[in-house]
């Protein structure tokens, strides 16, 4: 018989959830994962499918038989509830890492759309089940692409959908959701790079050099290396992974099966998001995601291991880069609100914005332009110190044959508060 001690400590050590309002958004409260399946409240967990493109097989894994749900099925890859406080692509990461022991970077988890789940489970369903028979699952679901486990196995995606058809709940969950979610993900759309390419006009642009000085010349060449560094602060902003997604299609694009096209078309849209067809995504699964390879990263029976390439969301992110990608208006008020006032205006690309700063103090150097030294001096200190007020006005006073506008003039990125 357990003691009262032991009876504490388990109660101290049962998970906790944020309850959710119908909408999907916090309640502001939290309560024990038993009286949230008990009590029917809305809650939000995770669901990463890994399916390998070449054979058409995804991996499922086996429930534990201690589970106090579905125990002893076959489920998705990976799955779990997100704790109170934590976000729904750390606890994708977290569920991922300690199921099949596969760590993977943030960006490797592609988030396909949420699913809302709502089901009332009985007893002779499942005998597992606990709560007075009744195990009351109101969820959201995060499906991401890319005992806990007692068994792993790969199955071709066809015979999947044929089981949850024929409703075989003997062996499966009945996760027709998530199939739906994998089945969006295989139907990719294949784009035209090239046709895409044909609705830009090329034009060639020339400057006209002859009127300026030797110094002023010197001084330009410093203002386009800070241009440059402006260009890759903007693929930051755009999406966390975009420079190293960036690197990789420069890399792969002369491969006959990449086409060198999507290169040029990433050049133009600086994103694998198309502005043009209202940020559809142009580039296809195979470009991005994930390769399997023979040995597995954990030593499982019949499960292949991958390895880590780039994935990118089909959607393009209405925050860009400036939130986490779960981080709603409100918690980011919250968090806003409470920083201390001498942190709410740091800096952010720190490294690079001292990098132009030193580039524009120089140019400002060599300059033989008045009104524009004192630009180029007063917006080299506002990349330090984010205040460009000065700088701003600097600017509008500039009377000089070489002109220059850099800085954070707009925010079509950020598409919550922009």
């Amino acid at each position: 018989m357990a003691t009262t001690t032991d009876q504490q400590q388990e109660v101290v050590e049962e998970e906790y959830f944020d309850v959710l309002t119908k909408t999907g958004e916090k309640a502001g409260f939290s309560k024990p994962r038993s009286q949230v399946h008990r009590d029917g409240d809305y809650h939000r967990a995770v669901h990463v499918w890994i399916f390998c493109e070449s054979t058409h097989e995804l991996l499922l894994q086996k429930r534990a038989e201690c589970k106090d749900s579905w125990a002893g099925l076959w489920d998705i890859s990976s799955a779990g509830h997100i704790s109170a406080g934590d976000s729904s692509l750390v606890t994708a990461r977290r569920e991922l890492h300690e199921e099949l022991g596969i760590l993977l970077p943030a960006d490797a988890f592609e988030l396909l759309h949420v699913l809302l789940e709502e089901r009332l489970v009985v007893e002779n369903w499942n005998s597992s089940v606990t709560n007075g028979g009744k195990f009351i699952n109101n969820e959201f679901n995060d499906v991401y692409l890319e005992s806990e486990v007692s068994a792993a196995k790969y199955i071709p995606y066809m015979e999947y959908r044929s089981l949850l058809e024929k409703e075989d709940l003997n062996m499966f969950l009945t996760m027709s959701t998530g199939s739906m979610a994998v089945q969006s993900k295989c139907g990719i759309t294949h784009f035209k790079s090239r046709d895409l390419l044909k609705r830009y006009a090329v034009v060639s642009l020339d400057a006209e050099l002859s009127g300026l000085c030797n110094e002023d010349k010197e001084a330009l060449g410093l203002l386009i290396k800070a241009a440059k560094i402006m260009d890759e602060i903007f693929f930051q902003q755009v999406w966390p992974s975009n420079p190293a997604l960036r690197d990789w299609v420069e890399w792969h694009a002369e491969e006959p099966a990449f086409n060198k096209y999507k290169w040029l078309y990433y050049l133009v849209n600086k994103s694998p998001w198309s502005c043009l067809d209202e940020n559809e995504a142009f580039l296809t699964t195979p470009d991005s995601a994930l390769k399997l390879l023979p040995n597995a990263m954990k030593q499982t029976t019949n499960w292949k291991g991958f390895e880590y390439k780039i994935a990118f969301p089909l959607g393009k992110p209405a925050g860009a880069n400036f939130y986490p990608p779960d981080m709603d208006k409100l918690e980011f008020e919250l968090w806003k609100n409470s920083l201390p006032e001498d942190k709410k205006d740091e800096a952010k690309y720190k490294a690079l914005l001292t990098k132009a700063s030193d580039l524009l103090t120089n140019a400002g150097d060599l300059t033989t332009s008045s009104t524009l030294k004192k630009f180029l001096y007063s917006r080299a200190q506002s990349f330090l110190s984010n205040d460009y007020y000065d700088s701003d006005i600097a600017w509008m006073d500039l009377d000089s044959k070489l002109d220059i506008t850099i800085g954070p003039y707009e925010a079509y990125e950020d598409r919550i508060f922009g």
